[in-house]
């Protein structure tokens, strides 16, 4: 702290500790409530951090576990993946199906004239720019092509700006010249490339693939149609890539049939709940490490920076009560029957595998009854927890933007504490130095009067 310094010269008192001592006194009680406040408030952000974080992993959990087929225990198989691969999602139920791929999904392919000149040849060699416009499915692309651009540079701009909408350029070259070429990634009849504007790179272009959509019957059906070779609406729930033509073998005179089949797996089923409950208990440890109390080698307590926080009861009510709620349509409607049971010391999940073998060889499909869909688990938790996990206004946000305003506040009361105790600093330094110039003076007279006194009583003989 800055203020002047006092030696006690004339005094002969140590009056810049006596300054020291008086304004340490005044700001003790001040600066001890600020430490504490300001502790407990970023242990308190830290942890309601923590929370927050861990919070939204288990939610994003939940939205995954919900999307994908972790509850529906069903694996997917094809006997020929150089033809087709398959994967399951909501909606899948157990079958065998025959597929028959005739012809895949293409994209418009088209190439320019060739020039001579190869890459580096000068397409715009006007003084003011020209326009290639690529239309594709009734929406024009406009390239703004520059004086002196060359052919690469033209390619380059393609991938550079419409990349992102699936066209993309490059550049064949032969003994006559280059040419580019032109692609793009949506495929299916009706998606085919033009070429127009005033550039002169649209003269003389040609078709080298005209799009086309794919061709595949299932189970000998009528032969159906996709613009795409990811198809998802042949079979409910089930997602085909379709990967090649099927072969036909020698002498044969239809194609090979692929085999698509999907049934039940009790480990994917098993693997699926197991990840609940590890994503379950990662968020309810998280929780208690910041409100639980720890007992130190001495036996004294701690409490954790949220420790008796009634909003993180009422989080962890909230899911509790959504974890042991019946659910489902199927004979079994709880975890517990499955062997899913609350340790009563951690409350955390632990699943009983005998139980769980037993209780799945008969009711294997209650376990996605009871967690998938708008009135299961995973829905309901969602639920539960979206008060609390809204980026802005939901109750841990809010609690962070509190704390961080009372730390902003308590900041501000420091910088004033410390800018009051400078100026009692100077107001002190100064009166005790006029006091120690006071004493310093009286002690001169004092000197002067006794020098005088013992001159008049100590006379020179004449």
């Amino acid at each position: 702290m800055a203020g002047s310094t006092v030696s006690g010269i004339g005094s002969n008192i140590d009056t810049q500790a006596i300054v020291k001592s008086l304004v340490d006194a005044e700001k003790a009680p001040k600066q001890a409530q600020i430490n504490t406040q300001t502790l407990k408030a970023t242990t308190s952000l830290s942890s309601i951090g923590k929370i927050q974080a861990a919070l939204d992993a288990f939610r994003g959990a939940l939205t995954t576990m919900g999307t994908d087929s972790s509850f529906s225990g069903l694996t997917s198989s094809s006997s020929d993946e150089k033809v087709a691969t398959i994967t399951t999602g909501s909606g899948a139920a157990n079958g065998t199906y025959s597929l028959v791929v005739t012809q895949l999904a293409t994209a418009s392919k088209l190439s320019t004239r060739t020039f001579s000149g190869g890459a580096p040849s000068v397409v715009n060699s006007g003084a003011t720019p020209t326009t290639l416009t690529i239309s594709q499915s009734g929406k024009n692309f406009d390239l703004s092509i520059p004086p002196g651009a060359t052919l690469q540079e033209v390619r380059d701009s393609i991938n550079t700006q419409f990349s992102t909408s699936g066209l993309s350029a490059n550049i064949l070259t032969d003994s006559t010249g280059s040419r580019l070429v032109l692609t793009s990634s949506t495929m299916g009849v009706g998606s085919d490339l033009t070429l127009s504007g005033n550039s002169g790179i649209e003269t003389g272009s040609t078709v080298i693939d005209v799009p086309k959509n794919a061709k595949y019957t299932v189970d000998g059906s009528i032969e159906m149609e996709s613009k795409s070779n990811t198809i998802s609406e042949a079979i409910s729930g089930v997602n085909i890539k379709l990967v090649s033509v099927s072969p036909t073998a020698a002498n044969a005179s239809k194609a090979t049939p692929t085999i698509i089949a999907v049934s039940t797996s009790a480990p994917a089923l098993k693997s699926g709940v197991k990840g609940f409950v590890d994503t379950y208990n990662a968020l309810m440890k998280a929780i208690s490490a910041e409100t639980k109390v720890t007992i130190g080698a001495d036996g004294t307590p701690t409490a954790g920076a949220l420790t008796g926080d009634s909003s993180m009861r009422t989080l962890m009510t909230s899911i509790r009560n959504e974890l042991n709620a019946l659910s489902g349509n199927g004979s079994f409607k709880s975890l517990a029957q499955f062997g899913i049971s609350t340790e009563s010391t951690t409350g955390l999940l632990t699943l009983d595998d005998k139980k769980w073998e037993k209780a799945v060889a008969t009711n294997a499909a209650d376990v996605s009854s009871m967690f998938a869909g708008k009135t299961g688990i995973l829905a309901r938790m969602t639920a539960a927890t979206d008060s609390y996990a809204k980026a802005t206004t939901g109750t841990l946000a809010e609690r962070s933007k509190t704390l961080t305003e009372s730390l902003t506040d308590l900041k501000k009361q420091q910088d004033s504490l410390d800018e009051r105790m400078t100026l009692l600093q100077t107001s002190l330094s100064s009166k005790y130095n006029a006091m120690d110039s006071l004493v310093a003076k009286l002690r001169a007279q004092s000197d002067s009067i006794m020098t005088t006194l013992n001159a008049l009583n100590n006379p020179k003989d004449s």
